[in-house]
């Protein structure tokens, strides 16, 4: 498929509103492994391929295991997750699909409240209505698949000698 519009060049005040969104969700202290899982399964639930890319390459860069990525898909029978985990995946699940459910059931959200404080579910969803907002702009606008370049991960100074 062929890009159509470049949306940060069209309008570039909508793109830092965006980044804007991101920039909180990499600063509320979620943990970014955490964040990369639940962008990966908005990702796949939306059929993001540009998304799914970029982030399965930030996942791995910043040590996130093939297999569970490979497993994300199937995450409830998979055993390789916490219970943090599983409940941001539902919650995760439940925002991204609620036009088709019309509604977050209650034994989604006591996981959730389980495992998350107000703030961090807060977060939380903040960092799911921004992945979604990514995706649909990716899926609309099409930009070039698989050209995505993760970072360096971070690497501690060497001693001095």
């Amino acid at each position: 498929m062929s890009s159509r519009i470049r949306y940060r060049e069209a309008s570039p005040g909508a793109f830092q509103a965006m980044l804007g969104l991101e920039a909180h969700t990499h600063a509320c202290g979620l943990e970014a492994s955490l964040l990369e899982l639940v962008k990966m399964r908005a990702s796949q639930l939306n059929g993001c391929a540009y998304c799914l890319d970029m982030h399965s390459k930030d996942a791995r860069a910043a040590g996130e295991s093939e297999q569970r990525l490979y497993l994300l898909d199937a995450w409830r029978e998979a055993p390789c997750y916490s219970a943090r985990e599983r409940a941001a995946l539902a919650w995760t699940e439940a925002l991204t699909l609620v036009a088709a459910h019309k509604d977050v059931a209650d034994a989604v959200y006591d996981q959730a409240r389980a495992q998350f404080s107000d703030s961090e579910l807060v977060d939380l969803s903040l960092a799911v209505i921004a992945i979604n907002g990514w995706n649909r702009l990716a899926i609309a606008f099409r930009p070039e698949v698989g050209s995505y370049q993760a970072a360096a991960p971070a690497t501690a100074p060497a001693p001095a000698t």
